[in-house]
């Protein structure tokens, strides 16, 4: 048996897409640093990174499906920020935003890290795009950059004793 497990690296080929949402910017901004700051660490040069802004979470999975379907990316990060409001708003977008996401790495067999952040507070989401808590786009990235190391495996591996 073949483990999969180890340090991420840059996909042999293909490119990788950020796809951020602009609705709470300041905290998607850190977190597209964070995914940048990953990406470079295991070897995806910059000039391999192409950044997608969205209007809002609700946007990610359609945005994200598009790159999926272009067939130019290895990988797919989709970072974004859900803050807690005083209607059920929140749980609709959060809950799409992962569902739609789900589904099109599923569909079209493309891995994506989910860097979507859903917090109570502005506070909170900060402390997760870069503050005490770490930088949620960087884990993100690094999930993406694992899922599509081993699909990539599986896929070499249809077939073989």
């Amino acid at each position: 048996m073949t483990e999969f497990e180890g340090t991420p690296c840059a996909p042999a080929s293909g490119r990788v897409a950020l796809v951020a949402s602009r609705f709470n910017e300041t905290v998607t901004t850190e977190l597209v640093a964070g995914a940048r700051e990953c990406l470079a660490a295991h070897g995806v040069p910059d000039a391999r990174i192409d950044v997608v802004w969205v209007p809002g979470a609700f946007e990610l999975p359609l945005a994200a499906a598009a790159a999926a379907a272009s067939g130019r990316y290895a990988a797919i990060v989709a970072l974004g920020c859900v803050i807690r409001g005083e209607t059920p708003h929140f749980e609709y977008v959060a809950s799409e935003a992962a569902r739609g996401l789900g589904a099109v790495a599923r569909e079209r067999r493309v891995a994506i890290g989910f860097g979507v952040l859903t917090t109570d507070t502005v506070e909170q989401a900060m402390a997760r795009a870069g503050g005490p808590s770490g930088n949620k786009g960087y884990e993100a990235a690094e999930a993406a950059l694992r899922m599509a190391d081993v699909l990539g495996r599986v896929s070499g591996a249809a077939g073989r004793d």
